[in-house]
């Protein structure tokens, strides 16, 4: 029996030992020993077993300290004294089962605390290990940190280093800027002093202009007639008249382009004694009322031939490849004028004079000179019309800069090139002609009265005048080493071709009488090719 439902003893023998079937709780382990209320034991799992025999047997039953063997012969007992005994038993069975009950819920509590210590052992580890966690990641980001933070100082000390470089280039710039511009106040000091000798030894010299007084020139104009008014210019208009037994031409400067009279002398002394073959010669002057006596040109402006006004013919390519080449020689001995060059600033067709002998000869020259500059830029761009525009010979660099260059004058070449060719108006030509090249149609963009152009020859012009009118002043070509090379070239190849055309065949009657009136006839009336110029400056 004790191996089938256990074997209790007494505490002094040795500690109550149960051999359960697993279950958790006493009240379900002994449910007779808690529950029942008989005074003898009727739980059949403490005291009794079935064998063969049906027989009751008890072997031992240990209470307390003490030991009762009933099986023993030596005992005999009665049913009084054995039910009082297992009353006895009983009871000390019940009160031990409380005190095992008692320790095992003490058992219990502390299994449970040892549960709770070791649940919150557990979540302080976890605890430990996502502090250690967190503790690596800030580590790490403290880590990220320091290296940007020292990538960022390289940078910086990168970024340094190239402004101290820069400062340091830009103070080697300012040295050098400096330098260069003392250079150049030094060589304008130097050229300055050069042309003021340079006018004194013109002073010292007999070489001077012509001194008229304004009541020669009233007499001469018939106190500026309209009948011999043939011109009518941004500076002031312009009459035909005689003086001193000449033909000449008389500009009128307006009251608000006219300068200083000491500075306007010593001017119009410089410009007097330049003489070019393809230069309009100013023959005199009357400085206390700006007025200019130019030489006379009979066949009037080169804008009033390209587009035949006053019923003019139209000139032949041979004469317009001369025309070409005069106006480039021309314009070159205006840049190599010592001691500084002179920059004509509004070459145009309309200022391309032609004489008895339809040589080309560049007018108005220097008068930008002789008046304020903000007059001149009046001047210069203040007309546009149709068929000829002031504002489209500018240098578009001069026009955005202000500064004014030799090349400004080569840009405004370019443009009276093509109109040479093309006889059209100047507006938007350049791209016309570049578009006509790039698609192989330019014979249609020549002027088609002319029947005879050689293609080769013109088309080699239309390029040196592209060249010529490029937007950059940079891009534009040397004048005397790259364009008169060719303009002579191309001239060469007009005269040997046909000189007799130029000379004699194309001087019509209408030009007989122009020529006449050079010779010194005594009509006073301009011809007819003079009388519808009256937008121009031709003299």
């Amino acid at each position: 029996m004790a191996e089938r439902y256990g074997e209790i003893s007494t505490p002094g023998d040795s500690d109550i030992t149960f051999v359960s079937s697993g279950r958790s709780s006493i009240d379900k382990l002994f449910p007779a020993l808690t529950n029942s209320s008989d005074s003898g034991i009727s739980n059949p799992r403490l005291s009794y077993s079935s064998d063969t025999d049906a027989n009751y047997s008890f072997e031992s039953i240990n209470f307390g300290r003490r030991s009762i063997d009933i099986s023993s012969p030596d005992h005999s007992f009665s049913s009084d004294g054995f039910s009082s005994t297992t009353s006895q038993a009983a009871d000390d069975v019940e009160a031990e089962m409380r005190r095992l009950k008692l320790e095992l819920k003490q058992t219990m509590e502390m299994y449970s605390t040892a549960c709770k210590e070791a649940l919150s052992a557990q979540q302080k580890a976890v605890e430990l290990q996502r502090w250690k966690l967190e503790e690596e990641r800030r580590l790490e980001e403290a880590r990220i940190a320091e290296e940007a933070a020292l990538a960022m100082a390289e940078k910086e000390r990168a970024k340094s280093k190239a402004a101290i470089e820069t400062a340091e280039a830009q103070k080697r710039i300012a040295e050098l800027e400096s330098k260069k511009r003392l250079n150049a106040e030094m060589k304008a000091l130097k050229e300055s002093e050069e042309k003021r000798r340079a006018l004194d030894a013109l002073a010292n010299k007999d070489v001077r202009y012509r001194r008229y007084s304004i009541e020669e020139i009233e007499e001469a104009t018939i106190f500026f007639a309209e009948s011999l008014k043939i011109g009518e210019g941004g500076y002031g208009p312009v009459y035909k008249c005689l003086l001193d037994h000449t033909p000449v031409a008389v500009k009128v400067l307006r009251p608000d382009a006219a300068q200083g009279r000491s500075q306007f002398q010593r001017e119009v002394e410089v410009l007097s004694c330049i003489r070019h073959p393809n230069m309009v010669l100013l023959l005199g002057a009357c400085p206390e009322y700006g007025c200019l006596v130019y030489e006379h040109m009979s066949h009037g402006s080169l804008d009033d031939l390209l587009f035949c006004r006053g019923k003019s013919p139209a000139l032949p390519w041979q004469l317009r490849f001369k025309i070409a080449a005069e106006i480039g020689t021309g314009l070159l001995f205006l840049h190599q004028t010592k001691p500084e060059p002179l920059v004509h600033r509004d070459l145009k067709p309309a200022n391309i004079l032609l004489d008895r002998n339809y040589v080309a000869k560049i007018s108005d020259v220097g008068l930008a000179r002789l008046v304020p500059p903000s007059v001149a830029d009046n001047v210069t761009q203040y007309r546009m019309t149709s068929a000829a525009g002031t504002f489209c010979y500018i240098d578009p660099e001069y026009q955005q800069t202000g500064m004014l260059g030799v090349k400004s004058d080569i840009y405004s070449l370019g443009i009276i090139f093509l109109q040479i060719l093309t006889a059209r108006p100047p507006m938007g030509l350049t791209h016309h002609v570049e578009r006509a090249i790039e698609k192989g149609t330019f014979l249609d963009m020549l002027d088609p009265k002319v029947p005879d152009w050689p293609i080769e020859e013109a088309l080699t012009l239309a390029k040196i005048a592209i060249r010529c009118a490029e937007l950059r002043r940079k891009d534009r070509p040397d004048l005397g080493k790259e364009v008169l090379p060719e303009l002579n070239r191309l001239r060469e190849l007009a005269e040997s071709n046909d000189q007799n055309l130029v000379l004699s065949d194309f001087i019509s009657p209408s030009n007989q009488s122009q020529v006449s009136f050079q010779d010194g006839g005594s009509s006073s009336h301009p011809s007819s090719g003079e009388s519808s110029r009256n937008t121009s400056s031709p003299f």
